[in-house]
């Protein structure tokens, strides 16, 4: 394709598998890209820990830099693209050298934005520049281009999804094969869907990092990771997958924010979904994002939440609109008309699933019921399970009440003398 315009010039700092998906399109598709955007997408240079590693793609003919600072204020490139992950060091050193260089960037860190976005935005937007970041949020799907474009001219009522595959197949697989959370974790780590730091997967601190972006975007406020309610999968049993199956409902670690009276909703924790709905029918290490907004109402986007070719996908779509000339605030909107929204934890009230092991002595269950009745909490189900020794699982269905009131009602259950461990508490959403 013939054009005018100059080349759009690419430093990639991290080649791992984000970093060289990234580098394979460009390799592979240049002539598509070309005609797509108008001008030639290249890369002048490259940054990772170790040149010497075989990474798959040919890359003698871009310059090596050691240190990713020096790689963000080459004059010779236009865009800054960071694969490297992590919410401080050199990632958020080259991010901020690359923005006072006059770069734009791209980058895949849900982290890194999670934790410093405000002052990054800001910073790029008083430089004149743009930071995009389609890859952090959801892998392959386009999310964040669905709010801050497509859905520009809704107010929005909820965000919520399914955003890490690692949790997605290890509770999916509880269901299938009937192991247990250990032997799945354990499953997960040798294939490879772990990070480093396994707690960012089944903590739902990962998943958490996205959240707190959408809603960013959502709501018109800024980013708040800390604002949101973690709790990971790590206290879910095979037992309440299976009770929860038996009630027509699947168990998701379910990201929803949503604007409330009292302020923003961030709750990334374990729920129950109704089995027929798309997200209880979501299977393995795909992921799902719900949009209602009052004038589309609900939408649904499913897709590949992690790999090389879908998050190395998304990079290239926000390569392609800077290279189209299309620039947009970071999270939707100017970054300093962003609010400080209030944070509003365990406000809007659902009805909730409790496990609990009782005392096997008479009188234990009205124990239970006398407290959850003290917090005017009524019961919608109660069962009681198969005796384990001394123990009597029961298993009760609550309904609506706020999460703060049933904290106060899970506390007291201590004070009665018949609850063996700490209950498992969780949401069922309404979807």
């Amino acid at each position: 394709m013939t054009t005018t315009l100059p080349p759009l010039r690419l430093g990639i700092a991290g080649l791992g598998t984000v970093g060289i998906g990234v580098v394979k399109i460009i390799q592979q598709h240049a002539d598509l890209l070309a005609s797509r955007s108008g001008r030639a997408v290249q890369i002048t240079a490259v940054s990772a820990r170790s040149k010497g590693k075989d990474r798959g793609a040919p890359l003698d003919g871009y310059v090596w830099e050691n240190d990713p600072v020096a790689l963000a204020k080459r004059d010779d490139i236009d865009v800054f693209v960071e694969v490297m992950g992590g919410s401080e060091g050199p990632a958020k050193d080259a991010t901020e050298a690359a923005i006072a260089a006059g770069k734009d960037v791209v980058t895949a860190n849900k982290a890194l934005l999670a934790i410093h976005g405000q002052s990054l935005a800001l910073a790029a937007e008083a430089a004149g520049r743009v930071i995009r970041f389609e890859a952090a949020v959801a892998g392959g799907i386009p999310v964040v281009k669905s709010l801050t474009e497509g859905l520009a001219g809704n107010a929005m009522g909820r965000v919520m999804g399914v955003m890490n595959g690692t949790c997605n197949y290890i509770l999916t697989q509880m269901e299938a094969t009937g192991q247990g959370y250990d032997a799945l974790f354990a499953e997960a780590d040798k294939l490879g869907y772990l990070e480093a730091d396994p707690n960012l997967d089944v903590g739902g601190i990962d998943a958490g990092h996205k959240l707190a972006l959408l809603a960013s975007i959502a709501f018109g406020t800024q980013v708040d990771f800390d604002g949101v309610e973690l709790e990971g999968i790590q206290r879910v049993s095979l037992d309440d997958i299976t009770r929860a199956g038996e009630m027509g409902f699947k168990i998701k670690l379910l990201g929803v924010a949503q604007m409330s009276d009292r302020g923003l909703v961030q709750r990334m924790t374990p729920c129950l979904v109704p089995a027929t709905s798309p997200l209880g029918q979501l299977q393995g290490g795909t992921n799902m994002v719900v949009l209602e907004g009052d004038s589309v109402e609900q939408i649904v986007l499913r897709g590949p939440g992690a790999g090389e070719g879908p998050t190395a996908s998304a990079v290239m779509s926000d390569v392609m609109d800077i290279a189209r000339g299309i620039r947009i605030s970071t999270f939707g909107q100017p970054a300093n008309t962003l609010t400080s929204a209030l944070r509003a934890q365990a406000s809007t009230v659902a009805p909730y699933y409790l496990r609990l092991h009782l005392t096997d002595k008479p009188g234990a269950l009205a124990k239970v019921a006398a407290v959850l009745g003290d917090h005017g909490i009524s019961i919608d189900r109660m069962r009681q399970i198969d005796h384990e020794g001394t123990s009597a699982p029961v298993i009760i269905v609550t309904h609506d009440t706020t999460r703060a009131t049933l904290d106060e009602a899970l506390a007291a259950f201590g004070t009665t003398g018949v609850v063996d461990d700490a209950p498992v508490a969780l949401r069922i959403e309404n979807v």
